[in-house]
């Protein structure tokens, strides 16, 4: 299974070649059969394909150079929670400093603009770098997450002043009840990741994606809002898609990290896991924080 989101699209857990676990490591309750893995090939849901972590180039080594079993070093639950904390951690830190120390008075507002957009290209060269490697890299991950929390900050803290007073909050609890209903759906089983889920997740994030392209070429080189796609009841119509692409990211996620843990990965993918959360929970925010500007600016 590969998730829309860039960065487990780019290299998931259930790949087959790279990072690999061990045979020997149990699915949990509910998961499926040892041995087997049905997101190891092409299909990610062919029957009978093996597990893609059988073995592990990074495991010990014994004498004669055979990887040995170490089931303490894969991946567990709490080394994604606790990942996933320090990142978002580090993202709200960051964001909060940004919010107090880059005031978005008229005469500094040009500033904090500058500095907020080259934290945002900062922070995207980050996710690309971190993207395209093989293994993943806790200070690209870490740095990846201050420099979008600055981004964020100054963001939040410009809506927040000339925009819709008080937005920032309602689309922060917004966020996390999408991701705490989707936990809740997906541990219940209400969503099911299928190949029909994920075809339409993609087809539909490639639409969005390439609607709000052409709105932004629109609005840089005609002025004005573009085509009306972030504005108006189009604005509307498409912040809550936005959101709901988001929480079906959250879901695509979910599973990336259950197969992970399934089929045993090794630990240090544990950041891999914490960023891509990141970067769809930040995705979902902005999504908010739009939609609501849109509703409250219209008021």
């Amino acid at each position: 299974m590969r998730s829309s989101n860039p960065v487990f699209s780019r290299r998931g857990f259930s790949r087959d070649n790279g990072y690999a676990g061990f045979n020997a490591q149990q699915p949990q309750a509910g998961g499926p059969a040892a041995g087997t893995n049905p997101y190891a090939t092409g299909n990610p849901y062919a029957e009978g394909a093996t597990n893609p972590y059988a073995t592990n180039p990074y495991a010990p080594q014994d004498t004669l150079g055979a990887p040995q079993q170490a089931r303490g070093n894969v991946m567990t639950i709490d080394d994604v929670v606790s990942r996933t904390a320090m990142t978002l951690g580090t993202v709200v830190l960051t964001a909060v400093l940004s919010w107090l120390l880059l005031p978005v008075d008229p005469a500094n507002l040009n500033k904090s603009y500058a500095i907020g957009v080259g934290a945002g290209l900062v922070a995207l060269v980050l996710s690309l770098v971190q993207s395209f490697k093989r293994r993943p890299s806790p200070a690209l991950i870490l740095g990846y997450a201050a420099f979008e929390g600055v981004f964020l900050g100054v963001i939040s803290a410009a809506v927040s002043t000339y925009i819709a007073d008080g937005v920032v909050a309602q689309a922060v609890l917004g966020t996390m009840a999408v991701f705490a209903g989707v936990l809740i759906a997906y541990k219940m089983r209400w969503i099911r990741v299928t190949r029909r889920f994920y075809g339409f997740v993609m087809a539909a994030a490639i639409g969005f994606v390439l609607l709000m392209a052409v709105n932004l070429l629109f609005a840089v080189f005609g002025g004005g809002d573009g085509l009306g796609f972030r504005s108006g009841g189009l604005g509307i119509m498409f912040g809550v898609i936005g959101i709901i692409l988001g929480a079906c990211f959250l879901a695509l996620d979910f599973k990336q990290v259950e197969d992970g843990i399934t089929y045993g990965a090794p630990r240090e993918e544990s950041w891999l896991a914490a960023f891509g959360l990141t970067m769809t929970l930040v995705w979902i925010y902005m999504e908010f924080l739009r939609l609501l500007s849109i509703l409250q600016g219209d008021d």
